[in-house]
């Protein structure tokens, strides 16, 4: 590696780290203010005595303080911290998530390569594409359980199948813009030189193609868990986060800041599957030799 590369490389490296130190700085400072306008808002609601478009108390708006300090107590009486139990079931749902995500996005990418080599698919095939997104999930995560489980599959690949459901649309919509967004010019050079197909989507379209599959797969990924948790309820998972949500939420009178507790961990995988596609998106396209020069 010559020094002017090393140097650009070494520079490329502490701009990725300033950044991320910067987007965790304005992260936790929105999260500050999240909380201080939760707060605030139920300190105001208390002292007005507010009634809608809900009353102010205790079991609708807990402290925040309480919602995070319920992590750490134990969920039962001598038994381990909430925490605990959540981080294992976070990983359980995170599973199927991840498998459904893979499948899904696996699922919108060759749709969207199909619909890029043929106009008459895009205006065929296009409007059911959109239809099916209309079709609330809830609806249709029973019918897999019993599709799939009805015949010996495990409970967790009715999740993964249910998971991906939501994941397949933004991403084959977003491969065929990416597709089709390349230089004719540079597609005429490629078909000058009598590359097929192949050749052409490899080399020009799929490079083409990354920063559009990536918002895609940023839409994806929290949405991937999602699909997982909603899934796990007619499956009649009890290992993953629905099964917490429904154990949970039995007890929301007597313990509110528990079903909270369950909600952050929740947002906070969905969080994590979106700084990982986010990560990815950076080692990919922004280190790309025609970006670190």
């Amino acid at each position: 590696m010559t020094p002017a590369l090393e140097r650009s490389g070494r520079g490329a490296l502490l701009r990725d780290l300033r950044a991320g130190v910067r987007t965790l700085g304005l992260s936790a400072l929105l999260m500050a203010v999240l909380c201080g306008v939760w707060e605030s808002y139920r300190w105001m609601g208390q002292r007005l005595e507010l009634t809608w478009p809900f009353e102010i108390n205790e079991r609708t708006m807990p402290h925040t303080w309480d919602m995070v300090g319920q992590l750490f107590e134990p969920a039962q009486r001598n038994g381990p911290l909430l925490i605990e139990i959540l981080f294992d079931a976070a990983l359980f749902t995170a599973r199927e998530a991840l498998v459904g995500f893979v499948l899904g996005a696996a699922i919108g990418f060759a749709i969207g390569v199909v619909l890029a080599h043929s106009r008459l698919l895009q205006r065929g095939f296009l409007p059911y594409l959109v239809a099916s997104q209309t079709i609330p999930i809830l609806a249709i995560a029973p019918m897999v359980v019993v599709w799939l489980g009805g015949n010996g599959a495990p409970a967790w690949v009715s999740v993964a199948v249910i998971s991906a459901y939501l994941t397949f649309f933004p991403v084959a919509i977003n491969t065929l813009r990416g597709l089709l967004s390349i230089d004719p010019r540079a597609l005429d050079l490629m078909r000058s030189y009598a590359a097929g197909w192949w050749p052409i989507l490899w080399k020009l379209r799929v490079p083409a193609s990354l920063p559009y599959l990536f918002t895609a797969f940023k839409v994806a990924a929290p949405a991937a868990v999602v699909g997982a948790i909603i899934g796990e309820l007619p499956s009649s998972i009890q290992d993953g986060l629905a099964g917490a949500i429904l154990n949970f939420n039995q007890y929301y009178v007597t313990s509110p800041p528990s079903l909270w507790a369950v909600n952050i961990i929740a947002a906070l995988l969905g969080i994590a599957f979106f700084a990982a596609v986010a990560l990815a998106e950076r080692l990919v396209v922004h280190r790309r030799p025609e970006n670190v020069a």
